[in-house]
């Protein structure tokens, strides 16, 4: 297979190079490469009806992370990466959607305890009643919120796993000098792509956060681990200039990358000027990979593509269009939703993303969305996953899920309610927090008699909203 031919030609290249450091342990390129043997010897056992068995990486940042994907990927199984907020629930739909044979998490949960893998614990699946075929290319899977109303797992080739990798190190001129310090989970394209095979490829450090990213927590770790790269959501970098960062924290630091929702000008601004770093402005989408990346650019641009990438603006309005892209790391397919991916892209191999911009001087600007994804620190929540699935709760009437600013701008989650009597606002985020990843769960809900319509009966979302302004209750 691709992928674990090209971590042992890493593991064989830069064998007494640091490779990876985390909150459990440090380990070389050769020390990481033989873990990961061990692990593929344990996992080559997992219990499946096809010769590729499907294991859930559920877990946060560590070098046992790192370890149990490339034993996955050694044993000849599909590494399925799934967020480590995901909840109970939202696991149980995912396994009945991609049938999973084998779930390893670090759950406090009953299971078989992996000798060679301290810290992570295997749960065996039973067999599903639906199996959708992988496709014969198919390495990893990630996953995405769609409109589907549940999660879309894309299906990634060796080649384009490889190919993200190799474009943005390519792009973003990455050394084996670089000591990389990613604050996202890996199992989000952000970290995936930015972070773990393209540094490796070169010969560079992963440094891993492990833990809740507070801008206090990252200034420490970045004076004690001495980064050349952060990777960071939004969110991070506008705590960064609230809480005043300086200099002497990231002096190591030659780059700060941002991704996953739009970066605040005045942030990045204001972050540089804090801190000395210029932000690297990275776009990219979960199904067509890591696109445009440029420190040197504009306030709202997102820089030019990068190697193996064609964007377009297509039906344009004034200067903007539609933003249709085309790259050498694209997904193959949705797993399971069989026939939507390929749907959305066209004839000449150009995604729909859903995104809404303009090309000046070659620089990617982003001026909206056409789609009603919500972008959270980063992550895309699909509003018809959490209205199913508060809506399935017994007692609520109605449910609409929407998108407001939070206290600092950003854009969070709202569900304005109609309840039955004896349910409240506090009994449905219980009831949902299993179900839902903790990101996805509503920050704000307001209860109301009725939801107001129009006269065909939609809901009038700008009363609704209003409903969370400020000094609302």
């Amino acid at each position: 297979m691709i992928l674990a031919a090209e971590f042992a030609r890493c593991a064989h290249q830069y064998a007494d190079s640091p490779a990876l450091s985390g909150p459990d342990s440090s380990v070389d390129y050769r020390t990481l490469h033989e873990r990961s043997l061990r692990a593929a010897e344990w996992l080559s056992g997992t219990r499946s009806v096809d010769d590729r068995p499907r294991i859930a990486l559920v877990a946060r940042n560590s070098t046992t992370w790192v370890t149990a994907y490339l034993g996955i990927l050694h044993a000849g199984g599909v590494p399925f990466l799934v967020d480590a907020s995901a909840g109970d629930g939202e696991l149980e739909r995912i396994h009945e959607d991609c049938s999973l044979d084998l779930v390893l998490h670090d759950r406090d949960t009953a299971g078989d305890v992996i000798p060679a893998l301290p810290g992570l614990t295997a749960t065996h699946r039973r067999i599903a009643v639906r199996r959708h075929p992988l496709h014969p290319d198919t390495e990893v899977c990630r996953f995405t919120s769609g409109t589907t109303g549940k999660p879309n797992c894309l299906e990634f080739s060796g080649r384009a796993v490889r190919a993200a990798a190799e474009n943005w190190a390519a792009g973003t001129a990455m050394t084996a000098d670089d000591r990389i310090l990613c604050c996202a989970g890996l199992s989000n394209g952000l970290a995936f792509n930015t972070s773990l095979l393209s540094g490796f490829m070169v010969g560079a450090q992963l440094l891993l956060s492990h833990g809740l990213p507070t801008s206090g927590r990252i200034r420490r770790l970045a004076a004690e681990a001495r980064p050349t790269r952060l990777v960071a959501f939004p969110a991070l970098y506008d705590s960064f200039v609230r809480t005043g960062s300086g200099r002497t924290d990231f002096a190591s630091v030659r780059v700060a990358i941002s991704s996953g929702a739009p970066l605040r000008a005045d942030t990045k601004k204001q972050f540089t000027e804090l801190t000395g770093v210029p932000i690297g402005n990275y776009y990219g989408v979960a199904e067509a990979g890591p696109l445009t990346y440029s420190t040197v650019t504009s306030a709202q641009s997102l820089g030019r593509p990068l190697p193996g990438v064609d964007i377009q603006t297509r039906g344009a309005i004034g200067q903007d269009g539609a933003v249709h892209v085309r790259s050498t790391s694209m997904a193959t397919r949705y797993l399971n939703a069989p026939g939507l991916l390929e749907s959305r892209i066209d004839g000449g191999g150009h995604y729909s993303t859903g995104d809404r911009g303009r090309l000046e001087d070659g620089e990617l600007v982003l001026t909206g969305r056409s789609n009603r994804m919500i972008n959270v620190v980063g992550r895309k929540v699909d509003p018809v996953e959490v209205g199913n699935t508060i809506s399935a709760v017994p007692g609520v009437e109605q449910a609409v899920i929407l998108e407001v600013p939070d206290q600092h701008g950003e854009p969070a989650i709202a569900a304005v309610l109609v309840l039955g009597a004896g349910l409240d606002a506090g009994e449905v985020r219980l009831r949902i927090r299993d179900d839902l990843a903790a990101h996805k769960v509503p920050t704000l809900i307001r209860v109301v008699d009725a939801i107001p319509t129009t006269v065909i009966g939609k809901p009038v979302l700008h009363e609704l909203r209003s409903l969370f302004d400020a000094g609302s209750s």
